[in-house]
């Protein structure tokens, strides 16, 4: 399949020229990389490096959460990772900066690629309970101020062959808009618009909350949750608590003690 390469100098251009993305220092395209997350996550030693973007056209060693593989054949995906710094923030809300990024990525997905993206807790963008895209936050350093690397890997012109795993899907399957450098800057657009309204709010998660409920297709509904160690619960996602946690009946999970999410 005859896949076009990302148009850089647009990419570049739009990044310079218009306000929402001048939210970001640089933006950086490779043609391939082992895992744009650990080259960032490399690059956040230096504490001068900020609100940077580097998009491999194609990941050999891409991962997901519990170090998930996420690869496919180049230029058929957006392989994304993000860096930013988060001065002055709560520990405690952390978590939530993964749950903004689906969030930018589901807006975006709806508005450039007309399709009808939802959010599965935490951050997994599903259309139809099949899997688009999937999100990795990965904290390069945690003090004084954190620094955090978001990844994103959204299929765009996978076909069913080339689909990672059985559940996945991608834009093209869809029949939905793939020009990946459009998405890229719609993904970046929202993404800045965002982080820019959380930040000045001055961290608080109360509107941020408010949108994420409103995506997200895991709440209302019978799940199952395993654990580590074994352990299994289920019971109805009533709601999403301060710290980014799912509320299964009356218990609490965050992102890290859950190895897989199920509706039942």
């Amino acid at each position: 399949m005859d896949r076009a390469p990302l148009d850089i100098e647009q990419l570049r251009r739009e990044t310079a020229e218009s306000p929402d993305l001048g939210f970001f220092t640089g933006i950086d395209v490779v043609e391939s990389t082992g895992s744009t997350n650990a080259d960032l996550v490399a690059r956040a030693a230096d504490p001068g490096v900020d609100r940077l973007v580097l998009i491999a056209e194609a990941q050999e060693r891409g991962r997901g959460r519990h170090e998930r593989v996420w690869v496919s054949p180049p230029r058929a995906q957006i392989a994304m990772s993000v860096l930013v710094r988060l001065p002055g923030i709560d520990p405690e809300v952390l978590g939530w900066l993964p749950l903004l990024t689906g969030v930018a990525v589901v807006d975006a997905v709806r508005e450039t690629a007309g399709v009808d993206a939802a959010l599965k807790w935490p951050n997994d963008v599903l259309v139809d309970g099949r899997k688009l895209a999937g999100i990795l936050a990965e904290v390069a350093a945690a003090a004084p101020d954190p620094a955090v690397v978001m990844g994103v890997g959204l299929n765009v012109s996978l076909t069913e062959a080339e689909l990672p795993v059985p559940h996945a899907t991608s834009l093209t399957l869809l029949g939905g808009k793939a020009d990946r450098t459009q998405l890229v800057l719609s993904i970046l657009r929202e993404f800045a618009r965002r982080f820019a309204a959380w930040q000045a709010a001055g961290w608080d998660v109360t509107e941020l909350a408010a949108v994420y409920r409103e995506r997200c297709a895991t709440l209302g509904v019978q799940v199952r949750a395993e654990l580590p160690g074994g352990e299994v619960l289920t019971g109805i996602a009533t709601d999403i608590d301060e710290h980014g946690r799912l509320l299964i009946g009356a218990s609490a999970v965050s992102a890290g003690d859950v190895t897989h999410l199920r509706a039942v």
